[in-house]
């Protein structure tokens, strides 16, 4: 039996629909990674998450964060809520 994931079109790499899964809150680890001149393993063992979760994180599948993993990616990477998620309104059709 074909799952209904593998029959959906898969986005384009690197496009906005790609790193978020349906969902119109963009997260933007990555961004502040890059800004911070920090690794992903890094970062997940200075926050206590491993590296496969924070993987799920940045790249959007998570279903939820917990504010206290919100907090301390904030304090490891210096930075506010804001700059590591964005919400775009989604198109209508």
């Amino acid at each position: 039996m074909t799952s209904l994931r593998r029959m959906m079109p898969r986005p384009a790499p690197g496009s906005k629909k790609w790193r978020n899964t349906g969902m119109p809150i963009i997260v933007n680890i990555d961004v502040m990674l890059a800004k911070r001149k920090m690794t992903s393993t890094k970062l997940a063992e200075e926050i206590g998450l491993s590296p496969v979760n924070l993987s799920i994180l940045k790249t959007g599948k998570a279903k939820g964060v917990r504010f206290a993993t919100l907090d301390a990616l904030c304090k490891a990477l210096d930075c506010q809520p804001g700059d590591l998620l964005e919400y775009v309104e989604e198109e209508r059709q």
